[in-house]
């Protein structure tokens, strides 16, 4: 094959909307939240390692981290919102596990970074979410990683506790129960429906 048959790797993925998303340079303008509900829903959190006869979806994750975040704060809607989407680049890029993110040879975080930038300027956010509700965010991802740790995925509350911290005390804990990817869809939709409004 010589260089003027070759043709450039293709770097968009075809969404169900009929969208295509340049994954290496997003437009906001091909975003639609029915694409990223309906990924999020069927991208299975702990690599699928987890009890249940369901996995436990990413976006179900995105709805207890939402959730957590309001629980830690009083923060405006935008402010909820942005936890609702905060792993939305996994509905086309899926939820490597940190130990894989960190053996990949390219930099998979500001991939994920430009990709959710577009995803907030197509929902009227800020591109990039203020320091101090960044830092409230990987508070709640990892008070949600060590809940879904211990009640889904296997982990003892020491081994949990090293990884990912310790809740604060008072900090109500969920009954997580894997759902069927229908109804986390749909329960994901109908969230960022009530803080869209």
């Amino acid at each position: 094959m010589t260089a003027n048959t070759r043709t450039k790797a293709r770097a968009w993925q075809r969404m169900l909307s009929g969208r295509r998303l340049d994954l290496l340079d997003p437009s906001p303008l091909d975003i639609e939240i029915e694409d990223i509900a309906h990924g999020l829903a069927r991208v299975a959190r702990w690599n699928g390692q987890t009890i249940g006869d369901h996995a436990f979806s990413v976006a179900q994750h995105c709805l207890l981290v939402e959730s957590i975040t309001a629980d830690l704060a009083s923060i405006t809607r935008d402010a909820r919102l942005m936890a609702l989407l905060h792993d939305a680049p996994e509905y086309v890029i899926g939820d490597l596990i940190s130990p894989f993110k960190a053996a990949v040879g390219i930099d998979y975080k500001d991939l994920e970074l430009r990709l959710l930038g577009a995803i907030h300027l197509r929902f009227g956010l800020p591109a990039r979410p203020p320091k101090d509700l960044v830092a409230l965010l990987k508070k709640a991802d990892r008070i949600s990683a060590y809940w879904e740790a211990t009640q889904l995925a296997g982990f003892d509350p020491d081994e949990a506790r090293r990884f990912f911290g310790t809740p604060p005390a008072g900090l109500k804990r969920p009954k997580l129960i894997p759902l069927p990817t229908d109804e986390a869809q749909a329960r994901y939709l109908e969230r960022f429906r009530r803080l869209s409004k």
